[in-house]
């Protein structure tokens, strides 16, 4: 298992901008797919974007992109969530997860084997 913990949320107006970050620690953050997921009040929890540990390749759900833009740094062990023109409906706490090393990982939050605790983004109108 890696741990994960999440920092950076806060409430922000419409059209405004933050940056997510996910510290890992207790495994090989090279190795490791990072993922961001966010979860509203009373839906599901929703895959956000993910950067693979193979290649660079990141990958984004239609409503966050040309918005959100996924990051890491592997020598801090930390990957990122920029986040621009914020919308009220990307209110959620959101989530950094890792699915079992060396893993592609996927869309879907069950493939995922190690969660953070979550930070709230609150975007007003």
């Amino acid at each position: 298992q890696v741990r994960l913990v999440e920092s950076g949320g806060g409430l922000v107006q419409a059209g405004g901008s933050l940056r997510l970050s996910c510290a890992a620690s207790g495994r090989t953050f090279s190795s490791t797919t990072m993922g961001w997921f966010r979860q509203a009040p009373g839906k599901e929890r929703e895959f956000v974007a993910v950067s693979m540990w193979s290649g660079g390749s990141t990958f984004y759900a239609d409503s966050v992109k040309g918005r959100f833009t996924i990051s890491r740094d592997n020598a801090k062990n930390t990957v990122y969530l920029q986040m621009n023109s914020l919308k009220p409906e990307d209110t959620a706490v959101y989530y950094c997860a890792a699915p079992p090393p060396y893993s592609r990982g996927t869309y879907l939050p069950r493939d995922y084997s190690s969660w953070g605790q979550g930070t709230q983004v609150t975007v007003s109108s």
